[in-house]
């Protein structure tokens, strides 16, 4: 059993001949000895010097040890000391009044040395133990306010974000409807321009409703993500996505092979949401690889699945992802380390998990470093 380094016990007996005999054998143990023969002697020398452990007669003059033992565990400095009473008293009773008062144990006079020795042993090593788990609770508490300050501050700072970024996204979305407005009444001749303006309103309100997300993030922590379900068609998702990032996918010199079947059953899920999974993707393949990339989109049914889900693939041939980036790609705040423009928070993996998870559906990643990246997410087919 282990013995807490320089432990002092205070042994309390009106008894000279007990004193001897315990001081002895503690000294020779290695524990630092005091004693005291009355209740009024044990409470003064306890406050002014406390002992790791008391060692407690139950029948002496004056106070009993019954009432040195409510008096010491009445106090806030001197209660957590484990007190072990020591008396010819062997009835239930005065033992059950013993525990009832504060004690941790009772020793039955005449006793065995080696006996008291392994008790005082045990309670000192408990009260040790208590003191490590107090010290990492107080430990765990302070860690847990300076998380919830960072996350306090944290949310602030992605409110003032949001807030200052929305404003231009705002104002950028009133002049195009405005020209949209002004090319419907242009007339027919005006086809080609309202097609373009309409193209530029979506994607500012995607840009509009990426800026939101940036507050979703810690709501969806605390409430999960939000989703309104209905049937989609992948096939037609996609298509409409290649079409907004043609430029994009042009900048980059980026091919895309979509090789997504065309008579693919529809999805249960949120077309908005869905379509940021492919969306986070894109862009975390073009920022995380040179010019040039060759993406490859795919998507069959897994029939062994039970409810059926569709399994959605985009691989690139890249530059790959080293094992230890992949073990954490998901988590919240975590970017590669070979972003050719990164200017986002780590955020877009991150919320393509949460996501596909609010769908019922899984996602991961295969890659190996030179050979390339596929990631894989999982949805449900609508019933």
């Amino acid at each position: 059993m282990l013995q807490p380094a320089s432990s002092s016990i205070l042994i309390v007996d009106d008894n000279p001949a007990n004193l001897g005999i315990l001081v002895e054998a503690f000294s020779k143990a290695g524990f630092q000895v005091r004693v005291a023969q009355d209740g009024e002697s044990a409470i003064a020398q306890t406050l002014y010097a406390p002992p790791n452990l008391i060692l407690l007669d139950v029948m002496m003059p004056g106070w009993s040890g019954f009432e040195t033992c409510q008096y010491l565990k009445a106090n806030p400095d001197t209660q957590a000391i484990p007190i072990i009473f020591m008396t010819a008293l062997s009835d239930v009773v005065d033992k059950v009044q013993g525990f009832q008062v504060g004690g941790v144990d009772y020793i039955t006079k005449p006793f065995e040395l080696e006996e008291v020795l392994v008790r005082v042993r045990t309670h000192l090593t408990v009260q040790m133990l208590q003191q490590q788990l107090h010290q990492q609770n107080e430990k765990l508490q302070a860690e847990i306010c300076d998380r919830i300050k960072t996350e306090e501050a944290l949310r602030v700072f992605l409110h003032a974000v949001s807030h200052d970024l929305r404003n231009p996204v705002v104002g950028g979305l009133m002049v195009l409807q405005s020209l949209l407005e002004e090319a419907k009444t242009a007339g027919g001749h005006a086809q080609l321009s309202q097609a373009t303006l309409q193209r530029m309103i979506q994607s500012w309100e995607r840009q509009l409703s990426l800026i939101n997300s940036l507050l979703e993030t810690h709501q969806n922590e605390i409430y999960g993500v939000s989703l309104a379900l209905q049937p989609v068609q992948v096939p037609s998702l996609v298509d409409q996505l290649l079409a907004e990032w043609e430029l994009r996918l042009h900048r980059d010199d980026a091919h895309v092979h979509n090789q997504i079947p065309t008579d693919l059953p529809p999805i249960q899920g949120d077309a908005h949401q869905i379509w940021r999974v492919f969306e986070n993707l894109f862009a975390n393949a073009l920022r995380h690889n040179p010019p040039g990339l060759t993406l490859t989109l795919m998507a069959e049914v897994l029939t062994t699945e039970q409810p059926p889900k569709i399994r959605c693939t985009i691989h690139d041939d890249g530059v790959g992802i080293v094992p230890e980036q992949q073990a954490t790609l998901f988590d919240r705040y975590q970017q590669g380390t070979l972003a050719r423009r990164s200017v986002g928070l780590g955020l877009g993996l991150y919320l393509c998990r949460q996501i596909v998870l609010a769908h019922g559906g899984d996602i991961g990643v295969d890659s190996k470093p030179g050979e390339g990246t596929l990631f894989w997410f999982t949805l449900p087919v609508a019933s």
